[in-house]
């Protein structure tokens, strides 16, 4: 009997050791899963709008202030800017579409500067000679002041004049024209509340450096010399055509009359 009691106490004890094991892993597994649950719990909520950093990425569809820079209220603020470059490329397209310049107004061109800026194939002819010397853009901010002194709808204006400023006033600008510091705080001041006549000071600034400067390097440029000289071309062409009318009409004349 005593023999036959000690495997039956080894075996009682190794199956008592094995279910405290498997008790001590589901008191582990239980404890993981309990600081799993309290670590998600404690976690904030994701926000709907995003972080500082993913609102310049995201557009907040639920968002209905002008608090926020979302990617919805930057593309709603860039189609006017579309808009206003769309009209003017065809601005520029119909001037460009204009016919040459005759002879009596290239002649005007070299009497005098504002001769030269009145006349519209004049401006282009200029603006073809500053955009070989690199300063096309104060042709274009000239233009871009004409055109914003003949709006009228004051939303228009706003919109003008800042497009105005960030392209030729900024220093930012690769179309930066050049300005004295004391009209460049008068414009600061004028676009506190922008009017059609912001920009005055500054383009008149510019029309006289375009007047002192470049007006007298366009009358000895190649541009101008060879206008010139096609109009020289063309009136002598014009003028030989008329002498060989008049000698066909003299012996016309005399034809006629010798067989009358």
């Amino acid at each position: 009997m005593s023999g036959n009691a000690s495997p039956r106490g080894s075996t009682t004890t190794s199956v008592a050791v094995e279910n405290d094991n498997r008790a001590a892993k589901n008191n582990r597994r239980t404890s993981n899963l309990s600081q799993q649950d309290q670590l998600n719990n404690d976690s904030p909520p994701p926000s709907p709008v995003g972080s500082g950093a993913d609102r310049n990425n995201k557009a907040c569809c639920f968002c209905w202030c002008c608090c926020c820079s979302c990617s919805c209220l930057t593309l709603k603020n860039r189609e006017p800017n579309k808009n206003q470059n769309k009209e003017a490329t065809k601005l520029e397209k119909l001037q460009e579409s204009n016919e040459p310049p005759t002879a009596e107004e290239i002649i005007l061109w070299s009497q005098s500067f504002d001769k030269l800026m009145g006349n519209l194939c004049g401006r282009r002819t200029f603006r073809e000679f500053l955009r070989s010397e690199y300063s096309e853009e104060n042709m274009l901010f000239w233009m871009a002041c004409e055109d914003l002194k003949n709006e009228n709808n004051a939303e228009l204006v706003e919109e003008k004049a800042r497009l105005i400023y960030e392209d030729y006033i900024s220093i930012l600008s690769p179309k930066e024209v050049s300005l004295d510091s004391r009209v460049r705080e008068v414009i600061n001041r004028n676009m506190v509340d922008p009017t059609p006549h912001t920009f005055d000071e500054a383009q008149l600034q510019i029309y006289t450096l375009m007047h002192r400067d470049s007006y007298p390097r366009f009358l000895n440029s190649q541009i101008y010399k060879r206008l010139v000289q096609q109009t020289q071309t063309t009136g002598s062409q014009s003028s030989q055509l008329l002498l060989l009318q008049q000698q066909q009409q003299q012996k016309q004349q005399c034809s006629q009359s010798t067989s009358s």
